[in-house]
């Protein structure tokens, strides 16, 4: 049961000779798993770790600034991996990367990554951010503090269930009733002010437990796909038989970095604690695909704990926003991946 710290953990092997890739090696820890299927989100991260080492070494670029993936098929747990980067453009602000991760030769991820350096340029003249004050910007999205405890139950279908806690955000998950002005069809008198609908949202924050892990971009791509899926949040009506009984594999997932790791201020941010928001909007044929947009957020303290202060939100800032497909399918298919070697969607 390794922390998520140490389960992110990625080695440099010997690359072979001729090949210009560098290959970092390691295995998946059967504690990120989601019953019998590594979380898609901590295998990319497994990814993106070998692509910061690789630019720690090669490059002043050192910051990751997007990432996009593709899942050809599950990761296993009980395989060994190998993941390949090579540097596709290396130019004066920006580096490109591909980095593929295989377990027994067969291409599970394959992977794009820009890096770059996360700080004012010297070569910017504009220098260019929105942020607070401005009334433009992007606030810190959930409606209560940390202090203001309502720790959720987190999934039993999660391996790691033990090592993180959650609170959700009810006023957004409010949001989700058929009655909610926000529907397409509402009981409200003005229809005007409900033209498109605004999907389905979660919200809520997500503690990592155990005390010494401290938040690093490796975290990112993991938290990135902690969300309420958008099956979960519909009513039993609309989302039929899906509801407790599929799994919800990530087919693609694209993210940027917003704002640099290097900005946590203990003082003002929690170490472990994040604020999580989503929203997904469509559910379509085949299998159920649907999209999600999540962002990740600082948050001001752990969970139960600090003290109201004004301006609090303002304080915050986001350090990801993501967006994914993922599938609905039976949940059996996980299952079968813990058996075959090489599950296929």
């Amino acid at each position: 049961m390794a922390p998520y710290n140490e389960a992110v953990a990625v080695h440099l092997a010997p690359s072979a000779p001729g090949d210009h890739r560098k290959v970092y090696e390691g295995r998946l820890d059967p504690t990120w798993n989601i019953l019998s299927v590594p979380c898609g989100g901590y295998a990319l991260a497994l990814v993106l770790q070998a692509c910061i080492q690789h630019q720690a070494s090669t490059s002043s670029h050192i910051d990751p600034l997007h990432t996009s993936a593709h899942f050809l098929r599950p990761t296993n747990s009980k395989i060994p991996f190998k993941i390949y980067v090579h540097t596709l453009k290396a130019g004066k602000g920006f580096s490109n990367l591909v980095a593929e991760l295989y377990q027994e030769d067969v291409l599970r991820i394959t992977s794009h990554a820009i890096f770059g350096v996360n700080a004012l340029s010297p070569d910017d003249p504009l220098g260019l951010t929105l942020e607070p004050p401005s009334p433009y910007a992007r606030r810190h999205p959930l409606n209560f503090h940390p202090s203001d405890t309502r720790v959720t139950p987190t999934h039993s279908m999660w391996n790691f269930h033990n090592n993180i806690s959650w609170a959700y955000d009810d006023q957004i998950i409010s949001r989700n009733s058929p009655s909610h002005p926000s529907r397409s069809q509402p009981l409200s008198s003005s229809p005007d002010e409900n033209i498109g609908g605004a999907g389905l949202e979660w919200g809520g924050y997500l503690q990592f437990n155990i005390p010494t892990e401290r938040l690093s971009y490796a975290y990112l791509p993991f938290l990135v796909d902690m969300f309420q899926n958008t099956l979960n949040l519909l009513p039993k009506a609309e989302a039929k038989s899906a509801r407790g009984s599929s799994w919800f594999p990530t087919m693609t997932l694209a993210m940027e970095f917003k704002f640099p790791i290097s900005l946590l201020n203990p003082e003002k941010h929690s170490l472990r604690n994040v604020a999580l928001y989503s929203n997904g909007r469509f559910v379509n044929h085949p299998q159920g695909r649907h999209d999600v947009y999540v962002e990740v957020w600082t948050a001001p303290a752990e969970l139960g704990q600090g003290t109201v202060r004004k301006g609090w939100r303002e304080e915050q800032f986001c350090l990801a926003t993501a967006t994914q497909m993922a599938l609905t399918v039976p949940v059996a298919i996980n299952l079968k991946n813990g058996k075959d070697k090489d599950a296929k969607l």
